[in-house]
């Protein structure tokens, strides 16, 4: 966004509408991602996150000051981590997998609520403009926005989910040694994100499943 005002290259309304969508990411997205970790836990026998109030969907318990600013500014950024101990599990390395999934799996939830909103609420309004402005809020950004944080999310990536999904199956002394540098892999997703490298493969899956939820409601 700040690329945007400092170009100068974007309209007044255009930029209204991205500083909609990223307080809908902030306000939203963010905060049901971060609460569906912690009552996946908590089901799990962990009470870590519900202890320090993280069951809730109140972005003021889930948001983190700099990645907030830095979705402003930059266009992604991040939460505060649900905090989990895997020793409560029964389980703790599939504890933590389903910990994990329960994140992109409400983000996915979310967007089939949004596109089934719009499409109830379709057969309903006669106004072209209303209908389009619904469009917008509903699909083309809370859908699509759920649908590519679910695909970003799920990447095989520490400290991403996919990484702590897919380490259900790792060898310990893997987790191990993956953990002693996972604040280096930190550093190199922020920079894949930044250049775009990431862009392309979770463009093109994120695509893909989102035409799948249009077509579910026969809006393809």
């Amino acid at each position: 966004m700040l690329q945007d005002i400092l170009s100068g290259n974007m309209s007044l309304p255009l930029l209204l509408l991205e500083f909609i969508t990223l307080s809908l990411i902030v306000l939203v997205v963010l905060p049901v991602h971060e609460m569906a970790h912690g009552y996946v836990a908590y089901r799990l026998g962990d009470p870590t996150a519900k202890n320090m109030g993280r069951l809730t969907p109140n972005p003021l318990a889930h948001l983190d000051p700099i990645g907030t600013l830095m979705i402003f500014l930059l266009g992604f950024g991040y939460a505060k981590a649900v905090p989990v101990n895997p020793y409560n599990f029964r389980n703790p390395k599939t504890g933590m997998a389903l910990t994990a999934l329960a994140g992109p799996v409400s983000n996915l939830l979310m967007a089939v609520l949004a596109v089934g909103l719009y499409r109830l609420l379709s057969f309903f309004i006669t106004s072209a403009y209303v209908n389009s402005i619904l469009y917008w809020m509903l699909i083309l950004v809370f859908a699509s926005v759920n649908v590519g944080l679910a695909v970003f999310n799920l990447l095989p990536i520490p400290p991403l989910d996919g990484y702590r999904i897919l380490s259900v199956i790792l060898p310990d002394r893997w987790i191990y040694l993956i953990g002693r540098y996972e604040n280096y892999l930190i550093i190199l997703v922020m920079f894949l994100i930044f250049t775009g490298v990431l862009s392309t493969p979770i463009s093109f899956v994120a695509n893909f499943i989102f035409r799948g939820i249009l077509m579910l409601f026969g809006l393809a």
